[in-house]
C-alpha cells in the first residue's frame, strides 16, 4: 500500500464526536515514567536474575533518576518559576506535579536502600564479595587503606571552607561530596568544609589492599566505598582540628540545555558552548545522607534548596549509578550467561551482501541477531569499486564506532560520503561533535540536520553502479547505529533494494542536506506532519472496517505513548469496538479499561534483560494486514519536532514472521510482562492454569535467527508463535 492511499479528503473519524478531554482519561507523563522506573527496581528484586545483574538494575534505576531530574524535573521547575498555571491533559499543574513526584519517589528510594542493605550485600557476602563499612575492617586493613590514601587519594583532595571569609563553594552537577564539621581545640562552635569525592579518578568501590602492596587497587572481593576511606582519614586533611562529623551529599542541576539555533552563526559552536553550561545549571535536587545533622541540613537547604520537594534524605549510598562498576568484577557465575547473536545464513557471505539484498528484503532483530551484518554492509560499501556514494544519519554512535570507521574508510577510497549528524542528541552532544569533526576532517560532507528539528530517523543509503544501471541499497532501523547498544537494546532493522523505498530515502536525504521540501513519498511516513496524518488515517480505516465487519484489530509496540490526539484517536477506535493491544515499554498516558471509553484496550509492558526499543505498528485491515516499523514513538516530540521515519513491511515473508512470532510472543509474555489497569497501576502477569510460563526475551534468545533460517518442525516450543495474532 502506498502512502497516498492512507490519506482521505474526508474529515477523519477520530476528529468527530466526543472531545475526550476529561483529565481523568489521561495518565501524567512524569508519573507514568516513575512507574517504568519502578519496574527497573523490581528487576533488582528478582532473584531469578544473577546477583551482579541485580546490582546493575539498581544502578540503572539511579542513573534513570539522575536524567529524570536533570531534564524533566528541571523543566517543571522552570515552569513553576515562570508562573505557568496551565495544566496538561492529565490536569496536573507544575506545583502539584512536583509534590506528587516527591510523594511517589520517596518510597522507591527507601525500597532501593532496603534491597541494597538487606538483600544484595548479604547475598554478595555469601558469594565471597564483602562490602565493608569502615567499622568492620580490621586494623591491618585500616593501615593498608590509610597508606593508600596518603599515596594516591590525599594529593588530589581540596578541602573548601565556608565561613564569613570563604563563600559557599560551588557544587557541580552530580558530584559526590562530603560535608564536614570540624572544631578548633578548646572552641565550642563548629566550622564547615566541603570535599569533592574524586569518584571519576578512583573506583567508587576500592579493593582493600594487602598491607605490603597498596599501590594499585583494582576492584576485587573485599571492597569499601571511596567516601568511607576519605571520611576515616580526614584528620590528615585537617591537622590540629577535631573532625566532628562528615556526611555524603550530592546536588543535581538543570542540564536541559537550550540552543538558540536561529541566533547561532555556527551550530557546532553553539552546542559546544551550551554543553559547557550543563554542569552549572540551577539545583533541582539535593541528596543527603539520612544521618546528616539537622543544622548542616538547614545550612545546605538555605544555600541550595528553593522548594521542599528538592530535598531527599538517602539511607543507602548516594549516587548508586556508580554501582555499575561492580559489573567489572571477574565473576561470570554472577552475571547473565553470554550469548552469541546469530547471523542469518543468507548474510554469511559478506562480500556478496549487495546481491543478497537485491534478491530479497532481509530483517535483523537485535540483539538476538548480530549487528555485524550492518557493519559488514558499510565496510563492503567502503571498499567496493562499484559503490559511488554513501548517505547516513547518525544519532548515537558510541565510542570507537566501527560505523564511523567504515565511513572514514569509504572517504579514503574516494566515495562520496554524506552524513547527517544530530549534534543535539541529549547527553551525546560531545561525542557527536567529536565524530562530526573527524568526519569533516576526512572530507565527509557533514550536515547538522534541520533548524528547529532533531533528526532521529535511522537510515543508510548506498548508491552502486551495476550492469543494468544505478541501484540503491537501504538499511532502515528503529535503533541507533551503535554496535554496543545493539547488544542490549531490542531493535529491528531492514535491508532492502526496493526501488520505491530507495527513491523515498534518497529524496529524504535531499531534504536533510539541501533545500528540497519533497513530500510525495511513495511509502515512507515522515514526521513532522505525515506520521501523525498516516497513523490517524490507519486508525480511521480500522474503525470503518470494524463498523461493517467487526474484525478491527490494532497492535502497537512502542517505547512511549503520550500524544493527546493519538490517544483520543485510539479511544474512539475502542468506543467503536476495535480491539486494541498496546505494549508500551515506558511512558504511557492512555488509561485502559475505562467504561464506555477504553474497555477494548489492553496495555502491557516488558522490562527485562534487554531494553525493549523496537517500534511496530500493526493494523488488521480486513486481513490485508499493514505493518509499519521505524524510529518514531507517539509523543509530541516525535510527531512535531523530529525528523522520524516509519516504513511499511512490504515483504510478505517478513510480515508473516512479525505477525506470527515477534508480536504474539511479546504479547503473550507471562514472566516479565506487567498489565496496566484503569487506575494507572501495573500488575505482574502470571501464567493461566495449565499454561507454560513464557519469557519473550529468553524465547528469542533460544530461537534467535529462526525468521531468516526457516523453522524446525520438531520443536514444540516454537508452536507458541505459529497461530499468530
Amino acid at each position: 500500500m502506498k502512502r497516498d492511499e492512507l490519506f482521505s479528503a474526508d474529515e477523519p473519524i477520530s476528529g468527530k464526536d466526543m472531545e475526550l478531554k476529561d483529565p481523568s482519561y489521561y495518565i501524567n507523563r512524569e508519573l507514568s515514567w516513575i512507574q517504568f522506573n519502578r519496574h527497573v527496581l523490581d528487576e533488582a528484586k528478582d532473584p531469578t536474575h544473577p546477583l551482579l545483574e541485580r546490582v546493575k538494575f539498581l544502578a540503572i534505576f539511579s542513573n534513570n533518576l539522575d536524567e529524570f531530574f536533570m531534564i524533566r524535573v528541571s523543566g517543571l521547575h522552570r515552569q513553576l518559576d515562570e508562573g505557568v498555571l496551565k495544566a496538561p491533559p492529565d490536569g496536573f499543574t507544575p506545583a502539584r506535579l512536583l509534590d506528587k513526584i516527591y510523594e511517589d519517589l520517596f518510597p522507591l528510594l527507601e525500597e532501593q536502600s532496603t534491597i541494597w542493605h538487606d538483600e544484595i550485600i548479604p547475598a554478595l557476602k555469601e558469594n565471597g564479595i564483602v562490602i565493608h563499612t569502615y567499622e568492620t575492617l580490621d586494623e591491618r586493613q585500616k593501615r593498608a587503606l590509610r597508606e593508600y590514601f596518603i599515596k594516591e587519594i590525599f594529593p588530589v583532595l581540596t578541602p573548601l571552607a565556608f565561613d564569613k571569609s570563604h563563600p559557599f563553594p560551588f557544587i557541580s552537577n552530580l558530584a559526590l561530596n562530603l560535608a564536614i564539621l570540624v572544631r578548633e581545640r578548646g572552641r565550642e562552635e563548629d566550622l564547615f568544609a566541603r570535599i569533592k569525592i574524586p569518584n571519576k579518578l578512583f573506583p567508587r568501590l576500592l579493593k582493600i589492599p594487602d598491607a605490603d602492596d597498596g599501590t594499585k587497587i583494582p576492584i576485587g572481593v573485599e571492597l569499601v566505598f571511596l567516601e568511607d576511606v576519605i571520611s576515616a582519614n580526614l584528620d590528615l586533611l585537617f591537622p590540629g582540628l577535631e573532625v566532628r562529623a562528615s556526611y555524603p551529599f550530592r546536588v543535581t542541576r538543570d542540564a536541559d540545555i537550550e540552543i538558540e539555533e536561529d541566533e547561532a552563526d555556527d551550530l557546532m559552536t553553539a552546542v559546544e558552548e551550551s554543553v559547557g553550561r550543563r554542569w552549572v545549571g540551577v539545583p533541582v535536587r539535593v541528596e543527603v545522607s539520612s544521618w546528616m545533622d539537622q543544622v548542616v541540613c538547614g545550612m545546605m537547604g538555605e544555600k541550595l534548596v528553593k522548594y521542599p520537594h528538592m530535598f531527599y534524605r538517602i539511607a543507602g549510598p548516594i549516587g548508586m549509578a556508580d554501582l555499575m562498576c561492580m559489573l567489572d568484577l571477574d565473576r561470570p557465575d554472577l552475571k547473565d550467561a553470554p550469548f552469541v547473536p546469530s547471523i542469518p545464513k543468507i548474510l554469511e557471505n559478506e562480500k556478496g551482501i549487495f546481491n543478497t539484498i537485491k534478491s530479497r528484503d532481509i530483517m535483523l532483530f537485535h540483539p538476538y541477531e548480530s549487528f555485524q551484518p550492518v557493519i559488514n554492509f558499510l565496510h563492503q560499501a567502503a571498499v567496493d569499486p562499484d559503490v559511488l556514494a554513501i548517505k547516513m544519519t547518525l544519532y548515537r554512535t558510541g565510542n570507537r564506532s566501527p560505523i564511523v570507521r567504515a565511513l572514514l574508510d569509504a572517504r579514503e577510497m574516494g566515495k562520496a560520503v554524506s552524513v547527517v549528524v544530530e549534534l543535539k542528541a541529549r547527553f551525546d552532544e560531545e561525542n557527536n561533535i567529536g565524530w562530526a569533526k573527524a568526519l569533516e576532517h576526512a572530507g565527509v560532507h557533514v550536515v547538522f540536520g534541520i533548524m528547529g528539528l532533531k533528526v532521529h530517523s535511522k537510515l543508510c543509503l548506498v548508491v552502486r553502479r551495476e550492469r543494468d544501471g544505478i541501484v540503491r541499497y537501504v538499511h532502515m532501523s528503529s535503533g541507533n547505529y551503535n554496535a554496543s547498544t545493539a547488544r542490549i537494546y531490542t531493535d529491528i532493522g531492514l535491508f532492502t533494494a526496493n526501488p520505491e523505498i530507495a527513491s523515498d530515502v534518497s529524496n529524504l536525504f535531499n531534504s536533510l542536506t539541501g533545500y528540497s521540501r519533497y513530500m510525495a513519498y511513495n511509502h515512507l511516513l515522515v514526521s513532522p506532519k505525515y506520521i501523525r496524518r498516516g497513523i490517524i488515517s490507519l486508525i480511521d480505516r480500522e474503525i470503518k472496517r470494524h463498523q461493517e465487519y467487526e474484525d478491527g484489530h490494532i497492535i502497537l509496540k512502542l517505547n512511549a505513548l503520550q500524544d493527546e490526539e493519538m490517544i483520543r484517536a485510539l479511544y474512539k477506535a475502542s468506543i467503536a469496538g476495535v480491539k486494541i493491544d498496546l505494549q508500551i515499554r515506558g511512558i504511557c498516558c492512555l488509561r485502559p479499561g475505562l467504561k464506555g471509553v477504553s474497555e477494548n484496550i489492553s496495555i502491557s509492558t516488558i522490562v527485562g534483560r534487554f531494553l525493549e526499543h523496537s517500534r511496530i505498528y500493526y493494523f488488521h485491515n480486513g486481513g490485508d494486514e499493514i505493518v509499519l516499523m521505524g524510529s518514531s514513538d507517539l509523543m509530541p516530540r516525535n510527531l512535531n519536532r523530529r525528523v522520524e521515519v516509519l516504513y511499511p513491511v512490504l515483504d510478505q515473508n517478513i510480515k508473516i514472521e512479525i505477525i506470527s512470532k515477534i508480536l504474539p510472543i511479546h504479547m503473550r509474555d507471562t514472566m516479565k510482562a506487567r498489565d496496566l489497569n484503569s487506575e494507572g497501576l501495573y500488575h505482574p502477569r502470571f501464567p493461566q492454569e495449565g499454561e507454560e510460563p513464557l519469557n519473550a526475551q529468553d524465547w528469542f534468545l533460544r530461537y534467535r535467527g529462526i525468521w531468516n533460517q526457516g523453522l524446525p518442525d520438531d520443536q514444540e516450543d516454537l508452536n507458541i508463535g505459529r497461530n499468530g495474532i
